[in-house]
């Protein structure tokens, strides 16, 4: 199926971009949102932010029968308000919206979750791929982003180290990925869901390094 992509995406599949330059979220911006243990790379609980309807829920648009577009505020978007902007600024239409609590684990631990996403069931031909985007919140000394565009293929292996105020955004139904956290606190990070555009494309260009 052919879809309107990122080309910046295009040679490596992801990119650092430049450190967030606006207003950083205040920690109750993330420790006072509802989590839902849902797991996903590793030992992991969801705060949702935006969902398919805009209930604290976790589970895929698709199994609401949509794409993964058209996010609605949940509840616990009230309660962030410089994190909700950060999504607004971007400009984009985005989908699922939501800041993850990854707890500690060993280094051999995390690369046992690597994997994939699936981010473009039941998008119909012809429009946006959606994309993933990070702002890291907190994040303990050592924690690093795990990259391969292979699952078994160490030689494609790009280490990202992770600290607050970070940004990325990668095609991860193309790149295997996993965070690895040392702790020996949790790692939060906000992740969303982005339809590609001309918006998209816009905001991409200005955050880059």
């Amino acid at each position: 199926m052919a879809y309107r992509k990122l080309e910046s995406l295009n040679e490596k599949g992801y990119l650092i971009l430049k450190d967030h330059e606006g207003p950083a979220p205040a920690p109750e911006e993330w420790t006072s949102l509802e989590y839902i243990d849902w797991k996903s790379g590793g030992d992991t609980n969801f705060a949702p932010l935006a969902s398919a309807f805009g209930d604290l829920e976790c589970h895929g648009f698709w199994d609401h029968g949509k794409a993964d577009k058209d996010g609605m505020w949940t509840s616990n978007s009230e309660l962030t308000p410089t994190i909700k902007a950060w999504v607004e600024n971007v400009g984009a239409n985005f989908g699922r919206v939501r800041v993850i609590q990854l707890n500690p684990s060993t280094e051999e631990e995390a690369r046992r979750h690597i994997h994939q996403d699936d981010n473009n069931r039941l998008n119909p031909d012809g429009e946006g791929w959606v994309v993933r985007a990070w702002l890291e919140l907190d994040a303990p000394e050592g924690s690093k982003f795990i990259l391969r565009d292979e699952k078994d293929d160490a030689e494609s292996e790009q280490l990202i180290p992770l600290y607050p105020g970070r940004q990325l955004i990668i095609d991860t139904e193309r790149m295997w990925h996993v965070v690895h956290n040392p702790g020996p606190a949790p790692r939060h990070a906000l992740i969303a869901s982005f339809e590609t555009s001309d918006a998209l494309d816009a905001w991409v260009e200005s955050q880059r390094v």
